[in-house]
Parts: structure tokens; sequence; C-alpha cells
């Protein structure tokens, strides 16, 4: 019998540092071209881009900042935010994501969770006022933070022109940023990675992509999210490429200009941005036989799709990557000549030097292969842990090192893996396990999916008889206007369980239901709070059908937080 389990190849690590990374790739090609930044008018070699770096380390040297110090960095993607990045890398300090949607409660618990003590900004742009807002989160809180540098600022302007010594980082082994999970299962934790862990997933994706210093990345993704700062940026460093930044936020006539303006052979993006650029009223003006290869990452792809991004855009080497920000990211990956069906229907194979597993939530025990679990993966690129949460770091990452995703998947007998949902979102009814994404994938064969906004509730209950079980026919239909998402497109499920919707009260009717079906025999409610992972906590739960009613699809969100909160209303 197989199990679930693989290892990727094994290739060289490296040990060097970011900054020492930086500094070989300025020294090998000083005057190839290194960062470009369209909606500024910046460009930089690969020399300059050194000379700047330092530049804005001996900067935040003059500040006062030294070794192991925390520098939060609240912005849309700039060319200063790269610079402050590699700066960070070269000297020492630990960058701190901040994601620029941020508000000011948000801002807040990052401010006094991570103790940063110097946040970079600009003071506004067309989306928010920044320094408005810090100082709204600021206010009746004392947090570590000491300089508010405005990147155009004339305080920043002085510590650049004043400079100080900082000592370059040696150690591989140091952490080097904070990134806060995005916050779909409630308040973000801060994710420890080291230079090991994101150089190696940089150098590794790189040679995924068969990237070169001829090639030129597009990166239309937020630099502050993994996928920017570590397959954008760190990837640039890793194999010499151009990064070119086509706007501060997503915009797909941006990205489609600086694609065929300036060449571009590598494109970065979530399907849905795919999308909207293939879907632009202008795409068929602009050449995009440029492109090569990319990252489809964030979200399942339709083949529909991937069959226009590699006909219709050009870009045939387009690959599927799949992980999490407490795995550096990527964990795995398809490859660039796998055939489309694979592409799509996977999420690729364990990266090298990298294990994966699919475990049985209940045992812990290792399944046979083509047996849905909780994917696991373990190596160099597992995080150091949960800044300040050492309970939920070993929640995560067990005795024997292995990361547990919370993401249910399964290995196919070829060593790929499939996503099919995420183990918190496991119901229970009537002793049955339900996994939502089982249903959606059905769900999808609807075809009204394309125009849900027609679909009744009687439509979508129909559909459903007689083609799944009975029990994992949703008892409650809402059609909401939207879901709740953050900026990189993950639907925030644990805001579910707070809404309501024209006058329709969830909990309202899962109480009135749960009473019904106790009927004279109530279980016996213990005096403590249930365990949130109870099972039988959702014994009596139905699955709930949310509805985006002004989209392009539809989509079942029932998170398990949700389900237990209900019960303890």
């Amino acid at each position: 019998m197989m199990l679930s389990y693989a290892k990727g190849p094994e290739a060289p690590l490296s040990d060097r540092t970011i900054g020492q990374a930086l500094f070989e790739t300025a020294s090998r090609w000083p005057e190839r071209e290194a960062l470009v930044s369209r909606h500024q008018n910046v460009r930089l070699n690969w020399a300059e881009l050194l000379r700047r770096a330092d530049e804005y380390a001996a900067g935040l040297a003059a500040l006062g900042l030294g070794p192991g110090d925390r520098v939060g960095v609240w912005s849309a993607n700039c060319a200063e935010w790269v610079l402050l990045q590699l700066a960070c890398c070269r000297s020492r300090l630990v960058l701190v994501n901040v994601n620029p949607a941020y508000r000011s409660h948000e801002l807040g618990f990052v401010l006094r969770k991570s103790g940063m003590k110097a946040l970079f900004l600009w003071e506004r742009d067309s989306r928010a006022d920044y320094l408005q807002i810090l100082n709204e989160a600021l206010e009746g809180t004392r947090p570590a933070l000491r300089h508010v540098m405005v990147f155009d600022g004339q305080p920043w302007r002085e510590a650049l022109s004043t400079g100080g010594e900082f000592k370059l980082s040696a150690d591989s082994g140091e952490a080097v940023n904070i990134q806060y999970t995005s916050g779909t299962t409630g308040s973000p934790k801060g994710v420890l990675l080291t230079h090991r862990n994101i150089l190696n997933n940089a150098i590794l994706a790189g040679q995924m992509l068969k990237a070169t210093e001829l090639d030129r990345l597009c990166l239309p993704v937020p630099l502050y999210h993994c996928f920017g700062c570590v397959l954008g940026v760190l990837l640039s460093v890793a194999t010499g490429c151009t990064l070119l930044l086509p706007s501060r936020q997503f915009d797909a006539l941006a990205a489609l200009e600086a694609i065929a303006e300036e060449r571009a052979t590598v494109l970065y993006g979530v399907p849905t941005m795919f999308i909207a650029e293939l879907e632009h009223p202008e795409f068929q003006r602009f050449d995009t036989s440029s492109l090569r290869t990319g990252i489809m990452a964030g979200a399942p792809c339709p083949i529909e799709v991937m069959k226009r991004v590699t006909v219709d855009m050009s870009c045939r080497e387009m690959t599927i990557g799949y992980g999490q920000t407490e795995s550096s990211p990527l964990i795995t990956m398809s490859a660039a000549d796998d055939p489309l069906e694979l592409r799509v229907s996977t999420i690729g194979a364990a990266m090298a030097n990298t294990e994966v597993k699919i475990i049985s939530p209940l045992t812990g025990e290792t399944l046979p292969a083509g047996e849905q679990g909780e994917l696991c993966t373990r190596g160099y690129l597992v995080m150091r842990g949960y800044d300040g949460e050492e309970e939920a770091t070993r929640r995560t990452i067990d005795q024997e090192g292995w990361l547990h995703t919370g993401d249910l998947a399964l290995m196919r007998e070829d060593g790929y893996f499939r996503i099919t949902g995420r183990a918190k979102d496991l119901i229970i009814r009537g002793g049955e396990n339900i996994y939502p994404r089982e249903i959606e994938e059905f769900l999808y064969t609807h075809p009204k999916v394309a125009d849900v906004q027609v679909a009744s509730e009687a439509e979508i209950r129909e559909f459903c008889n007689g083609k799944i079980a009975h029990f994992k026919i949703p008892q409650y239909i809402r059609f909401v206007d939207s879901f709740p998402m953050t900026v990189t497109g993950k639907i925030q499920k644990f805001r579910f369980a707070r809404k309501r919707s024209g006058g329709w009260d969830w909990r309202a009717q899962q109480r009135l239901r749960r009473r019904k079906s106790w009927n004279a025999s109530p279980p016996a409610r213990s005096a403590k709070k249930r365990p949130r992972n109870c099972a039988s906590a959702a014994l009596s739960m139905t699955p709930v059908l949310t509805l985006a009613a002004n989209t392009d699809w539809i989509s079942i969100r029932e998170s398990w937080e949700m389900m237990t909160r209900a019960l303890e209303a």
C-alpha cells in the first residue's frame, strides 16, 4: 500500500543571508536593470539598488536602530518598499510587513504585537489618509514605536543624509521578516521567517521557473504579501532578473502596459487578476508575446482561464503554486512543462528539499494515497514560529518538525497533490463528515453558476436532490452582495458569524432548529466552555450555503468556528 508521503528532489540549500545574495548579484551584473517602478518613473540597475539599499540601512542606523529591532512598512507597492526590505536584510533588522488595507484597529494590533520601533509609510494616497489612521491607532496605547517615517518627509531625508554605521547580516538563521497571516480565521499571527527560510524558497522557485538574469518579472501582487516580497523581490535577487512594479495597487491596464512596453517574460497573479487582464476591454491591443512563464496561486484556477493564459497571453509555461506564509511560502509547485490538465487539477508536487504528507486529522497517522486528510510539510521552509505565541506555535509545528497547514488534501499515486478544503471547515452532521469544498465543486456544474443572481433557493436545492447525499444539501441559503475579503482575495469566514443580512439571523435560525431537533431530551451542557475542535459540538449542525448574488460565481462558506460560536451563543 502506497502512503501519502512525498519528498521533493535534493538540491543544494544556500546558507547565505539575503544581504550577501544581493551583494553577489550586484557584483555579477552591476549594469543590468534590477528594479523598475513604472508608476514612480524609477529605474535602478543592480549596482544602484545595492547602493541605495545600503543608504537606507545607514539611515536606519542613524535613527538608533540596531540588530534585532523591528521596522514596519505600511505601504502599497513602490520602490521604497523594496529598498527598505533589502536594507533590513543587509543590517540585521527585522522587517514587519503591514497590510496597507489595515485601518486603526488592525494597525493598533500589529503595532502592539510586533513591538516595532519604526514605521515607514506615505502620508496618504487615493485610498486612505495613513497618518490620520495611525493617530487613531495610537490613541490610548503605548507601543514600542519611536519613529514614524514618511518616505518623502524631512526627518527621513535627514536620517539618510546623516547616515550611520550598520553591522552586516552574516547568520542565515536569524529572523529577518515578520509577515502577519491574513486573518481569515481570526486575529492575525506574526510569522517569524529567517534568511534561510525565504531566500531558499525564492531560489528553488526560480529554478522551477527556469528564471535567469535575462528575465523580466511583472509583479502586480502586493509586496506586503509573501507572494510579492519573497517570490517577487527575493527571486529577483536570487536570479538577477528585473523586477517590474506596474502600479501601487493591482490595475489590470497598468499590468498589461507593463508587459507590452517592458517586454515582461514572467507574470504573477491570483486567478482573478489574470481574469481581469484577459477581460479588459483593451486587452487585444497589447502585445503579450514576450511572456514565457509565471506563477498563479492563491485560489484554484479554472481550466478555461489557464487555457486563455497559455494561448491568448502566450504564457505557455504558467505554473501553479501552493503554500502559506508559515512555509516561506511555497510547499508544492507544478512544473512548467506539466500537461495543462495536471496544472489546473492539482497543486503540483513537493518542492525540492521539502517533505509533504497527508495525515488523518483524528489519529495523526499517514493515510494511504488517494485518501483525504490534513496536509503537513517539513524542511528548511518551516517558519521559526509565531511571534510571541509559543502555544500557537506548538499547535502548528509538532515535535517532529511537521508544519500542520490546516488544509485538507489528497496525494495521487503520481506524487501530485490536490487541495480539497480546510480542516476547520469540516461539518459533522448526523455522524457524517461533510467537506464544503466537495459540495462547492459539485455546484460549479450548475448551468446558472455564471449568472448566479437569477438562481433561487428552490433551484439550488432541486439541483442537489438525487445527485449528492441528502445530508450534504444545504439547510440554509443566503444571498449576499459580496463576501468579506482580505486584500489577497481570501474569504474571511469568521466574519460570517457576525453578519446579518436583510433581517436574516443565522444564530437564531440555528438555535430554533437545535431546540426542535433536541425535542424533550436536550443534551446536557457542561459548565465549562466546549473546546473549539470538539466533534460533538457540531453534531446537529447543517451546511449553510452563502451565495454571492452579484458575482460570477457561487460558493459554500461554513467555518468550524462559526458553528461552535453559534452553539455556545
